[in-house]
């Protein structure tokens, strides 16, 4: 479809004002033309006119790590620390899921995702397939991994799971679906079972997915079974000879981030589900400094307890300015861009996260007529530290509308409340 967005104003990370005015063309999956920047052909016509007065363009916004099906256990389980958390209430929960749960868990997430702007998340979970369906239905983006745990019964039917879904999903739904590898963490998965992790991985040519250093538990744990710090025990077993997404990495040395930022790992930084738990806060300037790519995500929602990424960059630029108590750490172009240029690098989509000719169309729009968001000082600024995920209207993902005045048009939103609702009290009975 050709679609024209008319006189909004434009998110431009690469200019030092980060906003100018103009238009928009999509054609395709595509940009065509941004503000001043590309030209159209002779005689190009636009299918769809959009009119962008007062809002915001900005590029897609990408939750670098989450647990979407997650959102069936929003606030079953609150204010536990993350091992009681785990072991105690959500993995024997978890073990009750179905197939279907997880879809309908899945488009749960997205529809909220969706209308707070979110257009890539990239996830790590089981009955991965479903949760590829549910992507595929939706139009967003998606990079999924099978969460592997390398220790029970279940080990290999994970590897072989990986092995289906990167044969059957790699580059499905017109490209929107990327599959890694899902490693759970260094202390559930033992040398062993990482070195048949990694072969798949040599075969596939896939990522590598995986929580890193969350907790002062998990340090201790893998220092007293292999004397290393978790950064260090993934780099003995040549992790990092792939493209690696670690997420949280709340307890890293300075080998560590050395180690991270020579092998071109990104991180994932999930400030308010480690609030939450109290797991800690990351060294985020520390990566920076050292040029390690740094994404932004959320977590699942039974630990957030939503999928909202404005309010996850505003938490992430407040907290490391009062754990630093400097007020110029993270300012706001920095963690706009680690929600949207960064997390695409991170993701190694290297077409995402600008608004640039030739860029892939996922874009969303922002109105700015709203009380939280005036005067226009800034609205960069205002992205980070005033607005809300319902302030968004618009969003197109891959050159498709797939919500406009707020209205998704993709999914049937009452059928997916009332479908996990019915769910949910099955769990809990």
């Amino acid at each position: 479809m050709k679609i024209l967005i008319k006189d909004c104003y434009l998110c431009d990370l690469l200019r030092d004002s980060g906003v100018t005015t103009g238009d928009v063309a999509v054609e395709g999956n595509r940009l065509l033309k941004v503000g001043g920047e590309g030209e159209l052909p002779l005689g190009w016509k636009p299918e769809r006119v959009i009119d962008g007065k007062d809002h915001l363009c900005l590029p897609g916004l990408i939750n670098c790590h989450t647990h979407a099906a997650m959102t069936l256990l929003r606030s079953y389980a609150d204010d536990l620390p993350l091992m009681h958390w785990l072991e105690k209430k959500i993995w024997p929960m978890e073990a009750r899921l179905t197939g279907d749960d997880v879809y309908w868990g899945t488009l749960l997430a997205i529809v909220e995702m969706i209308e707070s702007g979110t257009t890539t998340f990239s996830d790590m979970y089981f009955f991965t397939d479903r949760v590829a369906e549910a992507v595929e239905v939706s139009g967003v983006r998606a990079c999924l991994s099978r969460g592997l745990i390398g220790i029970g019964d279940s080990a290999e039917q994970g590897l072989e799971e990986s092995r289906e879904l990167l044969e059957k999903w790699q580059g499905a739904a017109d490209g929107r679906i990327s599959i890694w590898l899902g490693p759970h963490a260094p202390y559930t998965c033992p040398p062993d079972f990482l070195d048949k992790v990694l072969t798949l991985a040599q075969d596939y040519r896939a990522g590598i997915h995986v929580h890193v250093a969350e907790t002062k538990d998990e340090i201790e744990q893998i220092a007293r079974e292999y004397g290393k710090t978790p950064v260090a025990y993934l780099s003995e077993r040549g992790v990092f000879r792939f493209p690696v997404l670690a997420a949280h990495c709340v307890y890293l040395t300075e080998e560590d981030i050395e180690t991270l930022a020579a092998a071109g790992a990104a991180v994932a930084h999930n400030p308010e589900s480690n609030m939450k738990l109290a797991s800690g806060i990351a060294p985020i300037p520390e990566l920076l400094a050292a040029g390690v790519t740094v994404g932004i995500g959320t977590d699942g929602a039974s630990s957030n307890n939503n999928l909202d990424m404005f309010e996850e960059m505003r938490t992430a630029a407040l907290l490391h300015k009062v754990n630093k108590g400097d007020p110029q750490v993270l300012p706001a172009s920095q963690v706009l861009s680690m929600a949207t240029r960064d997390g695409a690098r991170a993701l190694r989509l290297d077409d995402l996260g600008l608004l640039q000719p030739g860029y892939k169309a996922d874009l969303i729009l922002v109105n700015l007529n709203e009380a939280h968001l005036h005067p226009r000082h800034n609205p960069v600024a205002h992205m980070v530290y005033s607005a809300r995920g319902g302030d968004v209207e618009t969003v197109i993902i891959d050159g498709r509308i797939v919500m406009e005045g707020r209205k998704i048009l993709t999914i049937d939103k009452e059928r997916v409340l009332a479908e996990v609702e019915e769910r949910a009290r099955r769990l809990l009975s």
